[in-house]
């Protein structure tokens, strides 16, 4: 912990903005090149990796029919980018945000934070932001990958054509987006949870239950969904299924000042939370 307090501060800058950047660079490095890394890495990379192999495939063997009648952009909005979001960026998010502080509790190092002089509010910022940070650079990556890949897969004409031709980087633009907002809003609930509960698995998963079933929800349970709000910014329509219950998707002019806006609630209880508690390992 003494590295990130005694880093040298910038000029000109206000002191909880000093620490805040020591913090996030302790924090990134410990998430990206830490023990619980692999997990990390192995969630971003898994659909990088099928969409390679089905590029390898496809060039050897040519893609299915129906699989080329259906087309890349909808084959990634219905079906790889709704993988990446509910599967892939949800866990990392939950591997990430959660351990910020219960990663902490658990090693036994939660107290070396509380024995430096540093805002516990600072604290919370620091933290989160590198997670969000973290999350987003390479949930990002791992979407302009897929979104390569699998448009490689339908040929290196349809690649060009998508994206220099074709609404292929407003499309890349919006998923992107899409992935910051996703690793926010998603960061946020688990953050709370990782300070609030003991054993944050058990509402991780019931989470993760009701983001998978809000498309069976009436229009007032769905906007109490993250993935709501996600849909919504789509910049393909894409069919909910025959069982879904339809709603009217949430405008960008309210979704992300609306996330932000929700994020800094959350920030502000957690932050409370922070200054009342007190290191208790043994207990835990």
């Amino acid at each position: 912990m003494s590295e990130a307090t005694t880093q040298r501060p910038m000029d000109g800058m206000p002191l909880w903005i000093n620490q805040i950047l020591a913090v996030m660079r302790l924090e990134i490095r410990k998430t990206l090149l830490g023990r619980r890394a692999f997990l990390l890495y192995a969630l971003a990379g898994i659909t990088p990796a099928i969409l390679g192999l089905m590029v390898v495939v496809s060039s050897a063997f040519g893609l299915p029919p129906g699989l080329e009648e259906f087309g890349a952009t909808m084959m990634f909005a219905a079906v790889v980018f709704r993988m990446i979001l509910g599967f892939a960026l949800y866990l990392g998010c939950v591997w990430i945000f959660m351990n910020l502080f219960r990663g902490e509790m658990l090693d036994r190092s939660l107290h070396y934070y509380f024995m430096v002089p540093i805002r516990r509010d600072v604290l919370v910022a620091g933290k989160f932001i590198s997670g969000w940070t973290t999350s987003t650079v390479l949930f990002g990556v791992t979407t302009l990958a897929s979104f390569l890949l699998l448009n490689l897969a339908f040929g290196v004409d349809q690649l060009q054509r998508h994206l220099f031709d074709g609404p292929g980087l407003t499309q890349l633009f919006w998923y992107m987006v899409i992935v910051a907002l996703g690793c926010l809003g998603y960061g946020t609930v688990f953050l709370l949870i990782g300070l609030f509960f003991r054993n944050p698995i058990v509402p991780a998963v019931m989470f993760w239950g009701w983001e998978a079933l809000s498309f069976l929800l009436p229009p007032v349970l769905k906007k109490l969904t993250v993935i709501h709000y996600l849909e919504s910014l789509y910049p393909v329509e894409v069919s909910q299924g025959a069982l879904a219950i339809l709603t009217e998707g949430t405008p960008a002019w309210i979704t992300i000042p609306g996330l932000l806006i929700f994020c800094a609630i959350v920030m502000a209880i957690a932050a409370q939370r922070i200054r009342r508690m007190e290191v208790q390992y043994g207990s835990d």
